[in-house]
């Protein structure tokens, strides 16, 4: 399910136009810290991090036998099988590093804002639309 959506997502991105595309290589960086201090002003206001675990759950799944050339075919049967599940748990931080790991990247993030200007005029003179 996870692929599908990142194919979906990279297809849209192409379906972009050139200038829309030229913004997104220039900007990535400062989408990625945007994004970062998002979660960052969340688990302040929360008071601890979310972690995405990925653990292995047994399921009773259908299991199909391939049978010899020559034999009939062999029918299906339950068997155990150990699935992916992703969960969210509660993850403990210092609130003061959080803090000030926010102040980092919104100094970050003026810094990429300002560098992004130029680049941001130049694709929209390059592919103006």
């Amino acid at each position: 399910m996870k692929r599908l959506a990142l194919t979906l997502c990279a297809l849209l991105a192409a379906c972009g136009t050139p200038q829309e595309q030229c913004i997104n290589r220039s900007t990535r960086d400062l989408r990625t810290v945007d994004r970062l201090i998002a979660e960052t002003e969340a688990n302040l206001a929360r008071g601890y991090a979310l972690e995405t675990v990925t653990v292995y759950e047994t399921e009773w799944n259908w299991c199909h036998s391939h049978s010899k050339p020559g034999e009939p075919p062999r029918p299906p049967h339950m068997c155990l099988d150990r699935e992916p599940v992703t969960k969210t748990r509660p993850k403990a931080i210092d609130l003061r590093d959080e803090a000030r790991k926010l102040e980092s990247l919104k100094l970050k993030r003026q810094e990429l804002a300002r560098a992004a200007q130029p680049l941001i005029a130049q694709c929209r003179a390059q592919y103006p639309e």
